[in-house]
């Protein structure tokens, strides 16, 4: 249910169950954190893009694992830390809505984009959850305490125009050309050393 293409210097991951809205299973967490493991070793790799088939990124946890525990599953958390410490630059091209549990990939990322259908909600506080435990540092840092608390606390739902606004996303990009342009915005890491594009990385500073 993860696809993995990798072009050169830039590898794509594509989260492939649209037939669930890419809501994700323990089994596909581990797969996520394993596959970057493999693309963090490969010397050459300079970018990863992150995707979904479909209409929907993910709608976070499969339901019927999280009700049997998944929500508090400390894979979460690993994959989100080794989206963050990824050594090139990583981009989450939204192509729908980011629910619940999928923020903590998406959070990590250094850029986002997303089409402008995408809404963001995580709706913790109604299903009696606390978010993983980087999550609420890592929205903070994107969008400020007071909006962080709107998306946690009040559950609201944001539209990708709201989103963009606080900073949440960094681009809108209609679907067909979603892909497009997040490999345009890896064009100069894909040119560079891959050593550069980890130095200046490393200079901006990583949210981990």
């Amino acid at each position: 249910m993860i696809d993995v293409r990798i072009h050169a210097h830039l590898a794509q991951l594509v989260l492939n169950r649209p037939d669930k809205a890419n809501s994700l299973t323990e089994a596909m967490l581990r797969e996520l954190t394993g596959q970057l493991d493999d693309l963090a070793g490969r010397e050459d790799l300079k970018a990863v893009i992150l995707t979904g088939a479909g209409k929907v990124f993910s709608a976070g946890a499969d339901l019927a694992e999280a009700q049997a525990g998944l929500a508090t599953s400390p894979e979460w958390e690993r994959l989100s830390a080794r989206v963050a410490t990824m050594p090139c630059l990583t981009i989450a091209a939204l192509n729908g809505t980011l629910a619940g549990g999928a923020f903590g990939m998406v959070l990590a990322c250094d850029l986002r984009l997303a089409v402008p259908e995408a809404n963001f909600f995580y709706p913790v506080m109604k299903l009696g959850f606390l978010p993983q435990p980087s999550d609420p540092r890592r929205l903070t840092q994107l969008v400020g305490a007071a909006r962080a608390k709107m998306i946690l606390m009040a559950g609201q739902k944001i539209p990708a125009t709201e989103a963009l606004a606080w900073g949440l996303v960094d681009r809108l990009v209609p679907a067909p050309a979603l892909l497009a342009a997040a490999q345009e915005l890896a064009g100069d890491c894909l040119a560079a050393d891959a050593g550069h594009v980890m130095a200046i990385k490393a200079m901006i500073g990583q949210r981990q």
